[in-house]
């Protein structure tokens, strides 16, 4: 199981960012993953850089793959989507995971364009990825439906297509995107859940298709502190998922998550100061069939966890 460290885009400048990418190659992480957002989950996060234009710099200076989580069909009509695809798997042969889907509202609404319910962006998500895979195969495309595509060609093109993942957090979801999907991203949730999630895109057409997971922890070496850390930057991840993709607004998260007590945090975020913890919770994920795990510390010490789980964390899962 390869270990991967998430770059947060809604919560560090894009400089800092890239640096930590650096560093957490240099500590023994195998991976890393970048959020597309383009409006951070809080008011108090303050931080949204352009996830594309990061990535160039970001792998420029690095060796290892890097995957991003990314919503065609409403910011981004698909054949941009898939010009930005090329052009990274060009630039870096062999280390691209793009992933794509639905989106949230959050960062959508921005076009002023209709948000349609879950039913109708999930088919969206797949006409979209039917594009995207023909124009990286290097067809000229004409599509009429959800989205509309006249004549597109990209001219530059890797040798080799990336895998295109899907994201999926419901049961639902990942047995609908598995009849396209290369693999599937998903993020930690109770093993039940995860495990429903994981049945379903097999039934659906995934079976042998790598899986990929986002996890949440808040690490501090003072157990109070890795609490308040979790609450203060991560709050939001107790909200129903139907409610995380409809609300606009950060001051709406805000308002939504205005009351919520830290114990309703977890199993959404892993929080300890127990580094050998923390690994036994890691490990498990690989007996449930994950391939590659990407670390999301929610708390502002991002260089100091890049250190620790270097040091510690990461050997253990090794063995």
């Amino acid at each position: 199981m390869e270990i991967g460290y998430h770059a947060s885009h809604e919560q560090f400048p894009p400089a800092r960012l890239a640096a930590c990418a650096a560093a957490a190659e240099a500590a023994g992480f195998d991976a890393v993953l970048s959020s597309d957002h383009f409006a951070p989950w809080s008011a108090d996060q303050d931080e949204s850089a352009y996830a594309w234009t990061w990535l160039g710099a970001a792998m420029a200076a690095t060796s290892v793959p890097f995957g991003i989580v990314t919503a065609p069909g409403n910011r981004y009509h698909p054949a941009v989507t898939a010009q930005a695809i090329a052009t990274v798997e060009a630039l870096f042969p062999g280390r691209f995971t793009p992933a794509l889907g639905s989106g949230q509202a959050l960062n959508e609404h921005v076009t002023g364009a209709l948000w349609p319910r879950k039913p109708e962006r999930n088919a969206r998500l797949a006409e979209c990825a039917d594009v995207i895979r023909r124009l990286l195969d290097g067809e000229t495309v004409d599509h009429d439906g959800r989205v509309t595509v006249r004549a597109a060609r990209l001219y530059t093109r890797p040798e080799t297509p990336p895998p295109l993942f899907a994201a999926a957090l419901s049961p639902a979801t990942a047995r609908e995107v598995a009849a396209w999907a290369d693999g599937l991203i998903t993020v930690n949730a109770p093993e039940a859940h995860l495990r429903k999630v994981i049945d379903a895109f097999t039934e659906g057409g995934g079976e042998g298709k790598p899986l990929h997971l986002q996890v949440h922890l808040s690490w501090d070496p003072d157990e109070d502190r890795a609490r308040a850390q979790a609450l203060a930057q991560w709050r939001f991840v107790a909200l129903p998922a139907a409610l995380n993709q409809e609300l606009e607004l950060p001051e709406q998260f805000d308002a939504a998550c205005a009351h919520v007590p830290a114990d309703a945090l977890e199993p959404g975020v892993h929080i300890g100061a127990d580094l050998g913890r923390h690994a036994e919770v890691l490990a498990s994920y690989a007996d449930l069939g994950f391939s590659r795990l990407y670390l999301h510390q929610v708390g502002p010490g991002q260089e100091r966890f890049i250190d620790a789980f270097g040091e510690h964390v990461l050997p253990c899962l090794a063995v």
